[in-house]
């Protein structure tokens, strides 16, 4: 069958994606973990022991640490949060249909985006 003519992908062809978005899931929680602990760890260097002038740059160091931790977390939630709902997707065999278009998004851009709603063709409207 004509991939252009497809309305949505096949059973196997959605557990390939499948494995593909959990790998990819499991990755960001790990990394999400970890900036979680950065945050929740990132005063135990004290700063007791320390004169002044330093105490301030290390506060300010551990500062730009944390926010920059947070934003990292946030980013990781976020693409969690798309990679769960891409699943949701793949059982309700609706995955790598464009929300816009209604037609098949490329294997390419699922593969390299897995959280992909809009095909290329879309995307580039916007």
């Amino acid at each position: 069958m004509n991939s252009s003519n497809k309305t949505r992908y096949s059973d196997e062809e959605l557990q390939d994606f499948r494995k593909v978005i959990i790998e990819k899931l499991e990755n960001a929680r790990a990394e999400f973990r970890y900036h979680q602990e950065q945050l929740m760890h990132a005063n135990e260097n004290g700063t007791d022991d320390t004169s002044n002038s330093y105490v301030t740059l290390e506060e300010g160091s551990l500062t730009l640490e944390k926010e920059q931790h947070s934003q990292q977390a946030a980013r990781q939630r976020k693409f969690i949060d798309h990679l769960e709902n891409a699943l949701i997707r793949i059982e309700n065999k609706t995955y790598g249909i464009c929300r816009e278009t209604g037609k098949l998004i490329q294997k390419e851009r699922l593969m390299a985006v897995p959280h992909a709603t809009l095909s290329m063709e879309a995307k580039l409207k916007q």
